[in-house]
């Protein structure tokens, strides 16, 4: 009993010091990625592509229903307390500093974390990684980080596109419900909204695209030679992902708010 848990013990120590390696091995090849003439930067772009740009629709329509509902509930409720003010300052707070850069992290993951993982995974069963270092390419400088900062890339921008989306779009919406002026509307919005607001949403971003990339090509990586092991990554990588991203939000929210 005590020998089958002290050898899971070891094996859980050895499994998080190896994706620790992983991870700063990653940063160090991302640090000469933009000094090598190479056709990463293909991959980069399809990466983006792929993670930011097809992403766009969804992230749009979640932000703009998230905005309108806090518009609609806000502007119903607050009222009754004599606290209409405070509709924007929650506005701000729900979307710019917690679900904006929480959503945008879940929707990458379930779409780009997945798709990763599961193209690595295909890559090492076909012995295609194996051909890449055997003609004297590395792996991670060239499979990896370009998936890492078109990852990351794709976080805060899309981050960016669903706080302005929350803000801004959801007005259209209000407007069938409970019509308001615009410029009430905006100069209430940006009388509030500082700068820290926005940092804050593109520092969760920067941390969620860290974790949603290096997670997912680890686990991609972690296949061996059967093809049944790519769909068991492609959900570990989710699955970790969340549970990474949920601790690290509450991480930087306590720092933020120390």
């Amino acid at each position: 009993m005590l020998k089958a848990i002290g050898s899971a013990v070891r094996a859980k120590a050895a499994g998080i010091l190896y994706g620790l390696g992983f991870f700063f091995n990653v940063l160090k090849e991302t640090t000469r990625f933009f000094s090598r003439s190479q056709v990463g930067y293909k991959v980069l772009i399809m990466q983006i592509l792929f993670t930011g740009y097809e992403a766009l629709a969804i992230s749009g329509i979640m932000a703009v229903a998230i905005g309108a509902a806090i518009n609609v509930i806000g502007s119903s409720l607050l009222p009754q307390f004599g606290q209409s003010q405070l509709m924007y300052t929650i506005l701000i707070i729900v979307i710019t500093r917690e679900l904006g850069p929480l959503l945008t992290a879940f929707i990458i993951t379930a779409r780009s974390g997945t798709a990763i993982a599961t193209q690595l995974g295909t890559m090492v069963v076909n012995h295609e990684v194996e051909a890449y270092i055997a003609v004297g390419v590395k792996p991670i400088s060239y499979l990896v980080v370009s998936r890492f900062l078109g990852v990351v890339i794709s976080m805060v921008i899309l981050t960016i596109y669903f706080n302005l989306f929350g803000l801004l779009g959801s007005f259209i919406v209000v407007q069938l419900v409970r019509p308001i002026r615009i410029d009430e509307y905006m100069g209430n919005l940006l009388g509030i909204l500082t700068v820290g607001d926005v940092l804050s949403g593109i520092v969760k971003a920067l941390v969620f695209g860290v974790v949603v990339s290096v997670v997912a090509t680890f686990q991609g990586f972690s296949v061996n030679r059967a093809s049944t092991e790519i769909p068991v990554a492609g959900i570990r990588a989710v699955g970790q992902s969340f549970i990474l991203i949920i601790l690290a939000d509450v991480l930087v929210t306590l720092v933020q708010y120390a």
